[in-house]
Formats: C-alpha cells, sequence, structure tokens
C-alpha cells in the first residue's frame, strides 16, 4: 500500500528549513546560523546536540484534535526543533493509517501519527493487523481531550435523545420490528469512538451487539453516510457532529466531555523502532508538538487555528464547523445550544498533553470489555510497554515547563463517568465486575 504525499503540506511550514540548507552548512555552528535566520526563535539544543534524522512522515485523520500537528507543520515548530523535513500527511480512514503505520516510511508509509489512543496498543498486541501481526508502537504524548460527539439521526428529532440512551432502545426495538435494519457507526472498532459509543448504549441498558449493529464509517465520511440513512446514531470527532447539525441532518445527543469530563481522546503515536533508532529525533517530535499544544490551548489563537485547519489542504469544510466547539459552544441541534468551557477540545490545560497511564489503562480495560483483548490481559504490563510518558518528561525539561505544568504521578486518581460507574487503575477487574453489559465471561 502507498500513501499519497500532500505537496502543499509540505510546503506550508513557515521558515522551514530545506534539506539543501541544511547541506550547504559546515558543522554545528553553520546548522545553528541557518537557524536563527530562517526559523522564529533559532534553532532548539536538540538540534545542535545531533538529532539522528531531521525527517519523520506522521499521519493524521480530518478531526480537529490533529491540529496539534498541523499547527507545528504551519508555525515552523518542527523545523524550530531541529526536524525541518517533517511531513503531516493526510490519510483516508484509520484503517488506512494502520496499514501505513505498520509499513513504515522506508516501506512509503508513515513514522507516527495523530491517532485513536487505543489503537497503538491494538497495533502492538496485532489484534487489528494483517495475520495479527504485531507491530510494537509508542505513545509519545496526548494529542487532546474532550469534544467527541454522539449524534443520532433526524428521524427520531421527537425523542430528543441526551445523555440517557434508554429512551433509543423501545425505538430501535420498534424499527427492528418493522423489518429494517439499525445501526450504529463508529470509526474503528476498538477505538475511542467505538468505546464512547458502546459505554453510552450500554449505560441505557442497549447492548451494542445485539440490539444494533455497529458498522466502520471514515469520519470524513460521516455526514453524506447519516444523510442517505445509512445509520441511526454514530460516534465522531468534530467537525462531524457540528457539520451534521449545521446541514440539519441530525443532532447531537452528548458531547463525549459530559460523558467522562476532561478525557482523554488522540495521541500522538509513533512506531516503536524509529523512536528507539532516533530517541533525539523522537524528542524533538515531541518539543514541537507540546509547543504547538500550548499555542491551540490559547483562547485568542482559536479563531486563527479554525482557520488554518479549515482550508482545502487540510479539512477543508467551512470555519462554521469547526471554531465553536474548541471554544466550548456547543449546538447540540433541535434549539438547544450550551456555551461551556468544560466542554471545549483540551490541547494542554489541566494535564491534557501528558499520556497519564491510568488513563490508557482504561481503554485497554475497556477493549476487555467488549472482547477486543483478552480477558487475561495483564493491564499493568502491557501500558507500561507502549506508554512512554518517560519520554514526555524528558521533552518537558527540555522545554523548561513549569513545575504546574508536569504531573506528578502517572495517574490522574479514580475516574467517574456520567452513570456513576468509577475505574480505578489499581483495580481494572472491579470496574469490569460493576458493569452489567460486556463480552467478558462471567
Amino acid at each position: 500500500m502507498t500513501i499519497k504525499r500532500n505537496a502543499g503540506a509540505e510546503a506550508s511550514g513557515k521558515g522551514a528549513l530545506s534539506r539543501r540548507t541544511l547541506l550547504r552548512g559546515t558543522g554545528t555552528a553553520a546548522l545553528l546560523a541557518a537557524a536563527k535566520t530562517l526559523v522564529p526563535g533559532g534553532a532548539n539544543v536538540a538540534w545542535a546536540a545531533g538529532a539522528e534524522t531531521t525527517k519523520a512522515v506522521l499521519g493524521y485523520i480530518a478531526l480537529t484534535d490533529a491540529s496539534p500537528l498541523i499547527i507545528a507543520k504551519e508555525k515552523g515548530l518542527f523545523a524550530k526543533h531541529g526536524m525541518p523535513d517533517v511531513e503531516v500527511v493526510k490519510q483516508a480512514s484509520w484503517g488506512a493509517l494502520r496499514d501505513n503505520i505498520v509499513l513504515g516510511s522506508e516501506a512509503n508509509g508513515i513514522d507516527g501519527a495523530h491517532i485513536l489512543t487505543p489503537m497503538p496498543y491494538l497495533i502492538s498486541t496485532g489484534k487489528v493487523t494483517q495475520n495479527n501481526v504485531p507491530s510494537p508502537m509508542y505513545i509519545l504524548s496526548r494529542l487532546s481531550t474532550n469534544c467527541q460527539g454522539i449524534s443520532v439521526a433526524k428521524e427520531y428529532a421527537d425523542l430528543k435523545i441526551g445523555l440517557d440512551s434508554s429512551a433509543l432502545k423501545a425505538a430501535l426495538e420498534k424499527k427492528k420490528g418493522a423489518g429494517n435494519e439499525v445501526k450504529a457507526a463508529m470509526t474503528f472498532p476498538g477505538g475511542t469512538h467505538d468505546l464512547w459509543l458502546r459505554y453510552w448504549l450500554a449505560a441505557g441498558g442497549i447492548d451494542p451487539d445485539k440490539d444494533i449493529a455497529t458498522i466502520v464509517v471514515p469520519p470524513p465520511q460521516m455526514v453524506a453516510n447519516m444523510k442517505v440513512g445509512t445509520m441511526d446514531v454514530l460516534c465522531v470527532g468534530e467537525p462531524w457532529n457540528e457539520q451534521l447539525v449545521n446541514q440539519d441532518i441530525g443532532y447531537t445527543a452528548a458531547t463525549t466531555g459530559e460523558i467522562w469530563a476532561k478525557h482523554p481522546e488522540k495521541c500522538l503515536g509513533v512506531r516503536a523502532a524509529w523512536v528507539d533508532k532516533n530517541p533525539k529525533a523522537a524528542e524533538a517530535l515531541l518539543m514541537a508538538v507540546m509547543e504547538a499544544q500550548q499555542w491551540c490551548e490559547k483562547f485568542e489563537n482559536k479563531d486563527e487555528m479554525a482557520a488554518i485547519v479549515s482550508t482545502r489542504q487540510w479539512f477543508n469544510v467551512p470555519v462554521t464547523d469547526i471554531v465553536g466547539r474548541i471554544k466550548g459552544e456547543v449546538n447540540y441541534g433541535l434549539g438547544r445550544k450550551v456555551s461551556d468551557a468544560k466542554l471545549a477540545m483540551g490541547f494542554w490545560k489541566d494535564g491534557a498533553s501528558y499520556p497519564f497511564k491510568s488513563h490508557d489503562a482504561w481503554f485497554v480495560t475497556e477493549n476487555m470489555r467488549w472482547g477486543k483483548l483478552a480477558p487475561e490481559t495483564d493491564v499493568k504490563a502491557l501500558v507500561d510497554k507502549v506508554n512512554r510518558e518517560d519520554l514526555w518528561r524528558s521533552a518537558a525539561k527540555s522545554l523548561s515547563l513549569s513545575a504546574e505544568d508536569i504531573p506528578a504521578s502517572t495517574t490522574r486518581g479514580p475516574e467517574t463517568f456520567f452513570d456513576g460507574k468509577t475505574f480505578d487503575a489499581e483495580n481494572p477487574n472491579a470496574y469490569l465486575a460493576s458493569l452489567a453489559i460486556k463480552r467478558m465471561p462471567a
């Protein structure tokens, strides 16, 4: 499989250094001199110390939470931190992104990506790869929190479904009784959207495997598919829920921040082999992305961020489909609008960038719940293998971050969900035992 390189994206880094410029220099001094001329703020010490490569190929899906990678490219931050030849390449679907991760850039694939947090675990264990061959990955940082959505087709407008999905159960049974299929769309089996959707349905007494059929639809195709009646309910990231409402095709039942406050979402996942071979370059990548996340977090930058990522080169959607929800201004449809900063997409504040191991433990546990991972999975051992929060801390030190920006622990403590269920990474079995609907053996 090959990928189409985004030539526009490659050329978009403002102030980015070219390989030709680098080769004209003679040694570290020349490189730094060139950097100070062409890169805002000069080159970072990671480059001066000799990063193993200046190149990486990173994939992304057209979702607002890919913004840190796009902003790092557009604002020249990869170049600033010694990685002028980073490419940020659009992927058609999470399945295509997975396949390109397995290939790696040396085989015309990608080295890392904006990726659903559970995917590095599913890929590393071979659960979603061809012939179940493991392809080890590391999680280097979280990219975002909150701001995904569960939306319902317009035919259920009279029910005004919200956080409580139980009212949908009778409607689905009635539709099935009339000989019609009922379907729920998500973006990748075992991915975040699959898990949010399953949690929401199950909390309302709807079995996501027995009462409704789950189907996979790439995020950019969600709106078009609901328009033609492909699904009854969907879970996807922004800007697609907002676009659905703006086109009057359906309405948002709940944002995922209402299901789990300040929940983790996408991450920066990179092939383990690439990181092991290029540890200094990996830190440089991290530093650029972390700096971009700080920029994205600032409220005064939200409009510019929306304008940048909305362009044809990146998402090709109207700015109006993006800008509201990143600020916490949610138009649910059906005349309901809410402005609440707690629902905004997080990029930096409250540890949004730091990859808490306790959060990854929940994703692994939920995939055990639904049969995607074996019930005997050693949650802690798997998380310790994939989650490289140590690299995040190293990058934070190199960036001279203040103590308040660096979490003191790898856990955020027990998490509480909208239905009162709690998850403690120290005792995932207690959480599993509390759930009525699951695929695990009793």
